[in-house]
């Protein structure tokens, strides 16, 4: 199962990201079904996979431990320093506060959002594509899932 991990991740990260997130003291839930469903890392959860497509989604731990592994500016999406506090305890990003984004990114897909000194600021799914939310001045950016202050 630990493998099955490492290849999602790879495939949703970039090579190496499986490794990077899963180590060899990463621990495992099943579903009651028999589907891998969460990871762990001594007792702390990393990632969830996603009964509905089986991509990971990822927790603070699992934040931290991509934003260590993957260069700037790779699954990013900065934000205004005046608004990362209120990200940071879990508020959406709104486009208009973004001022920078990979733009390798699709909506939908899991995402880092730092401020504009690349602190990891929270995890969650893009809603706009790079293009609009450095274009568009109203709703929400990203939806964020785990803030790095929520913890």
């Amino acid at each position: 199962m630990l493998k099955r991990a490492r290849i999602i991740a790879d495939f949703q990260f970039g090579r190496g990201s499986g490794r990077a997130l899963f180590g060899d003291d990463t621990t495992f839930m099943l579903s009651n079904t028999g589907r891998l469903r969460h990871l762990y890392r001594e007792g702390e959860r990393i990632a969830t996979v996603r009964a509905r497509d089986g991509l990971l989604t990822l927790s603070s731990l699992g934040a931290k431990l991509l934003y260590d592994h993957l260069p700037a500016p790779e699954r990013r999406v900065t934000i205004l320093n005046d608004v990362a506090p209120y990200v940071a305890k879990g508020g959406t990003a709104f486009a208009k506060h973004v001022v920078g984004v990979d733009p390798e990114i699709r909506a939908g897909e899991e995402v880092l959002v730092v401020d504009e000194d690349g602190h990891l600021i929270a995890t969650g799914r893009a809603v706009l594509s790079p293009e609009e939310m450095m274009e568009i001045s109203r709703g929400p950016a990203v939806l964020v899932r785990s803030g790095q202050e929520e913890d």
